[in-house]
């Protein structure tokens, strides 16, 4: 009984305010979207993880070299490099090594021709002089061990570079640990999936302290976190693919730094940025990630960023926003998604303009105190869920659009009420709090919504 008095009260407001507002122009209500739909999605990743070892033969089979003199480990020509020297691998050499020396480049031919294997405990390269590089190598074969921070390459001193590697069996990838202009690139890291939680395996690429970083091509999964910041700032992360992680890159107190073109599928969360500021995050992909996080974008007391240019597409949440302020929210394709975005804790200072909100199940979910516009001065944002009146033909509305206003707030305070949310009354109050600027719910309001997508290839997600 007191579920039809909630909805028959709501139906004589809203024709009350209907009758007050007879001349004004409203969009007709349209349908929610019943649930999101399936997306297609290819990424570029290796085809196989089970690299094959047949061809460089048993660890310790093989042998070092700088120039034409030849040592039989690793170890015996890393000791003997001189600065500027390269030390070339040949076959399958015997970890662990440590590099003292400045300026030494450790080379071979290619990772499936030249591997470094570790004895399953600690670190199996060790960096601890500067301007040190490591390419063309497989590393394989750390320590189990979260509690020493067990890593394929440990990084002690400023100016290393590991590039064009891959690092498989370990616990951490590479550590960087608190010195200055690293640069990883074009590598694969591959954790170990014998270690069944996520949370007890290391990170593919953790930077702690580490300044002016650059991590650019890089592949990821099978780790807990595919790269993780913290205390890190002037870090450039780009064109990097991670899947199957539990966040794809993670930011702890880690401020001004770019995140750019980068692709995070298929895991619990593609992007966490947590307490941190001055944030760029720009053309990235965020699909599919589902699970306990689910969210394509996770910010969480995170202020004064950028998040600009993105594709959230088929996660749980697109982006999910909690105690953060002062963030630019524009130019990103939301598609598909359960929940496009997510604003709760106070988060309302926030600039949206030329989002494309498309077949999300709900477009917008605010818990929030007061109503918050999502727009710019003379333009805001696309609406699948919304009927534009494009009077003008200048691409804008003239009517405004609430994606989450009367009936939403009133299910939340009342659950027992959402089984009339398909009901003719609450489409009416639909329609009075999308439309009608005398209807002043707390939410989120586009004063100036798009005719149509910002994004014209939104499709292309669709199998």
């Amino acid at each position: 009984m007191t579920d039809r008095r909630i909805e028959r009260g709501f139906a004589v407001a809203v024709v009350a305010v209907l009758v007050v507002s007879v001349g004004a122009v409203v969009a007709a209500p349209s349908d929610d979207a019943a649930g999101s739909p399936e997306v297609a999605f290819d990424a570029p990743v290796p085809a196989e993880y089970d690299f094959a070892l047949s061809s460089v033969g048993e660890r310790g089979d093989g042998y070092a070299a700088i120039g034409d003199e030849r040592y039989d480990s690793l170890a015996a020509a890393v000791d003997a490099a001189e600065p500027g020297d390269t030390v070339a691998v040949h076959g399958h050499v015997a970890g662990p090594v440590s590099v003292d020396t400045p300026n030494v480049t450790i080379a071979g031919k290619s990772p499936s021709e030249s591997v470094v294997s570790g004895e399953a405990e600690g670190d199996v390269v060790t960096v601890n002089a500067s301007s040190v590089t490591i390419r063309d190598v497989w590393v394989r074969n750390a320590g189990y061990s979260t509690e020493d921070n067990d890593a394929a390459v440990w990084v002690d001193a400023p100016g290393a570079t590991v590039a064009d590697t891959r690092i498989t069996n370990t616990t951490f990838g590479v550590w960087v640990n608190g010195v200055p202009d690293a640069r990883i690139a074009n590598t694969t890291i591959v954790g170990r999936t014998s270690v069944e939680r996520r949370s007890d395996r290391g990170n593919g690429i953790q930077l702690w302290r580490a300044n002016d970083a650059e991590i650019a091509d890089n592949r990821i999964t099978d780790v807990r976190d595919g790269v993780y910041f913290s205390w890190s700032s002037g870090v450039v992360a780009s064109n990097n693919t991670l899947w199957d992680l539990r966040y794809g890159v993670h930011y702890m107190y880690s401020d001004r730094n770019r995140l750019a073109n980068n692709t995070a599928f298929d895991n619990d969360a593609g992007y966490a940025l947590m307490v941190s500021d001055d944030l760029e995050i720009v053309d990235n992909v965020a699909v599919n990630n589902t699970g306990t996080s689910g969210h394509g974008v996770l910010v969480k007391e995170v202020d004064h960023s950028t998040i600009a240019g993105n594709d959230l597409v088929g996660n749980d949440n697109g982006i999910f926003v909690y105690n953060s302020l002062d963030n630019a929210f524009r130019d990103n394709l939301v598609l598909a998604n359960d929940v496009g975005v997510h604003l709760t804790a106070g988060s309302v200072d926030v600039r949206a303009a030329g989002n494309s909100f498309v077949d999300n199940a709900d477009a917008m979910y605010a818990v929030v105190g007061e109503q918050v516009a999502w727009n710019a001065s003379d333009r805001g944002n696309y609406w699948s869920d919304a009927s534009p009146v494009d009077v003008d033909h200048d691409g804008v509305s003239e009517v405004r659009f609430q994606p989450d206003g009367t009936v939403e707030n009133l299910a939340r305070q009342h659950p027992g009420a959402r089984v009339f949310a398909s009901s003719p009354a609450f489409d009416a109050v639909r329609l009075a709090g999308r439309s009608v600027p005398l209807v002043d719910a707390p939410g989120v309001v586009d004063h100036h919504p798009l005719a149509t997508p910002a994004h014209d290839d939104w499709r292309r997600y669709y199998a």
